[in-house]
């Protein structure tokens, strides 16, 4: 797996990470995944539970009707960034700047998937558990890879996940900067992205 992600030009990195999705969700036996490049602003918020953490982009394998991209994940981001604390928002945040994974039915109580946000988002589209695979780059800046199950996940099926993540931080580098989460303030608009795809062909 490695190696086919390997040859994939540095311009590709939406197609590799694809690629690197579709083969772990099918050795997992998952129905989805996601890729977010997580970043934090020094906003000076002292109370804010989520450290300045904000997601600066995502990429799903499978899109959910009736979005045609990322765009019933990205209205969890919205709430994510309203900062209307969900407790399934507090996982990420344990172990900031380690590798580490985290997941819904082993770390959240049994009341939260009778709750209205996990049947909103979540049970709504027939995903029973979630695990999530996050390998940080600097102190700014980490990788998250999420893993969508119709059931709950085995602890033997969560081990080859991180697996094989951890062994690839040039590729998780990658990802980031193709989308210009390494080295800008801000995520790239959609041109400057382009752009970017453009120069690292050369």
């Amino acid at each position: 797996l490695w190696d086919a992600l390997s040859d994939f030009h540095v311009s590709q990195s939406d197609q590799a990470a694809a690629h690197l999705m579709a083969e772990l969700v099918a050795r997992a036996g998952a129905w989805n995944a996601t890729w977010a490049g997580a970043i934090r602003f020094d906003d000076g918020a002292r109370n804010d539970p989520l450290q300045g953490w904000r997601v600066g982009a995502v990429q799903a394998l499978h899109a959910i009707e009736p979005h045609p991209d990322e765009g019933h994940f990205k209205e969890i981001l919205r709430v994510w960034d309203r900062r209307e604390i969900d407790p399934s928002f507090l996982l990420p945040m344990r172990g900031v700047g380690t590798f580490r994974t985290y997941s819904f039915r082993r770390e959240l109580p049994p009341e939260w998937f009778e709750g209205a946000f996990y049947r909103q988002h979540y049970g709504s589209v027939g995903t029973h558990d979630a695990v999530f695979v996050a390998f940080p780059l600097n102190n700014d800046c980490e990788s998250h890879f999420g893993f969508y199950s119709r059931r709950a996940f085995a602890d033997e099926e969560i081990a080859p996940l991180a697996a094989a993540l951890r062994g690839i931080k040039w590729f998780h580098r990658r990802l980031l900067l193709s989308r210009g989460l390494l080295m800008a303030s801000a995520p790239l608009t959609p041109t400057e992205r382009r752009v970017l795809q453009l120069l690292l062909t050369k």
